[in-house]
Order: C-alpha cells, then sequence, then structure tokens
C-alpha cells in the first residue's frame, strides 16, 4: 500500500500524505474503503506511530480521510479536489526549480509537457479524460 523510502529528503509524514493522495486519485482506494489503523499503518511501515498519526490528521483537515469514533479511519465519500489559490501559487513555486533544473540538464520543455502528460495519464488510473 505505503512504501516509505527512508533515504529520502521528505519527511515520513509527508510521504504518507502524498502516498495516500496517489493512492485516492488513482482509485486504488475508494471512497468509504476502511484504511489501516494508525498503529496497523506504523507496523506496516515500520513507523513511529506519532507520525503515522501526524499524516492521518494532515489528510483528514484535507478532507481526504474520515476518522469515525469507534469504527476506524475512512477514505472520505466527500473528498474533493478544491481550487485554492495559495496552494496552487505555492505549488508554481516549487515546480519553477524543477523546470529550471531539467532545462539545465537538457530536457526540452516538450519532454516535460509529455511527462506531465504521463503523470496525468497515470493519475486518472490510464483513462484519457
Amino acid at each position: 500500500m505505503i512504501q516509505i523510502d527512508p533515504r529520502s529528503s521528505t519527511a515520513i509524514y509527508e510521504q504518507i500524505i502524498q502516498q495516500m493522495k496517489e493512492l485516492c486519485l488513482k482509485g486504488i482506494v475508494k471512497p468509504g474503503e476502511k484504511l489501516p489503523s494508525v498503529r496497523e499503518l506504523s507496523t506496516m511501515i515500520i513507523a513511529n506511530p506519532n507520525t503515522v498519526s501526524k499524516a492521518y490528521k494532515e489528510l483528514e483537515r484535507e478532507g481526504i480521510i474520515e476518522t469515525l469514533r469507534g469504527r476506524g479511519t475512512f477514505v472520505s465519500e466527500n473528498a474533493q479536489i478544491t481550487l485554492d489559490q495559495g496552494k496552487m501559487e505555492m505549488i508554481k513555486e516549487q515546480l519553477k526549480p524543477l523546470i529550471v533544473d531539467a532545462v539545465y540538464a537538457g530536457v526540452d520543455i516538450e519532454i516535460i509537457h509529455k511527462w506531465i502528460e504521463e503523470i496525468s495519464r497515470e493519475m486518472r488510473g490510464g483513462r484519457n479524460d
């Protein structure tokens, strides 16, 4: 389900958040599906339960998952992709250095466009929406 890269410079809780979002986008985990508990997931990925709890709290804050007291944690039925201008600007700023690095590494802008299209298709589960 979730694979943690111990060599990554990305914090473990951020890896969990990113991978959980990806699993939802790809339809691998569906709305209403029960997720492992904090303890179960921390055992599966060999991480501190506090780290998993932090990731779950952020995912819940973003409306991607919901915890129902006494029942468990589920992918939210109401999970929506929201248009947040602040978040969009932040992502754009994070994207700039990647594009600059790619261009200086000799990657043509058209190839970057193809990569974006490939990743987009992958996120839609191969559909051409």
